[in-house]
């Protein structure tokens, strides 16, 4: 079953498995990370990872039974209450539910385990399927932006504090990803939000 873990440095080898094998895949729809990000990967996930230890981010993994990252689902500029969510999903694993799912349990972990209130988000105008995961998860239009040259919209979502987010069943934050909790399927790429 798919789990939420947050980043840690055992995840180094699997997550630039994931980045590799979804470049092109991801490119189609954001700005490719460039040569750059895979010749420096290492010293890039230590300040990642030295970024968390400060509370500014939380970074975390969607990993199957086997330990290779489904997607990323990320927490950056956590400040006064609030934080900019950003996710990609390997495409390997679009289509099941997991972008849908996986957003829904870090609005779960933002409120319960980060104190969190509120959740920004932004996408290209064009990219269907993360306009469709952010409103299945209670997310709303805020206004227009431009990203990389191209139109794009912004997102907020107010969390609740007193518990589990989504539909009856579904599992509260640090528990499994399962199909039983993402009864909708989404469709097309959920790669490009901010902070992934």
């Amino acid at each position: 079953m798919p789990r939420i873990e947050r980043l840690r440095p055992g995840h180094a080898a699997a997550l630039l498995a994931f980045e590799r094998e979804n470049r092109a895949y991801f490119a189609a729809t954001i700005p490719d990370r460039g040569d750059a990000f895979f010749d420096r990967f290492d010293t890039l996930l230590g300040e990642r990872l030295a970024e968390q230890a400060t509370g500014l981010a939380q970074f975390h993994l969607v990993v199957d039974d086997a330990g290779a990252v489904l997607a990323r689902v990320n927490l950056i500029d956590l400040e006064h209450g609030s934080a900019d969510l950003g996710y990609r999903v390997a495409e390997r694993a679009t289509g099941r539910g997991l972008a849908t799912a996986a957003v829904r349990e870090m609005c779960a972990l933002a409120a319960s385990a980060y104190g969190l209130s509120t959740l920004r988000a932004r996408t290209t105008a064009d990219n269907g399927a993360s306009r469709t995961v952010l409103a299945r998860n209670g997310f709303l239009v805020t206004g227009e932006v431009e990203l990389n040259g191209r139109p794009g919209l912004r997102f907020s979502r107010e969390l609740d504090a007193a518990g589990p987010i989504g539909p009856a069943g579904f599992p509260t934050a640090g528990a499994v990803l399962g199909a039983g909790g993402a009864a909708r399927q989404d469709s097309g790429s959920a790669a490009g939000l901010i902070g992934d």
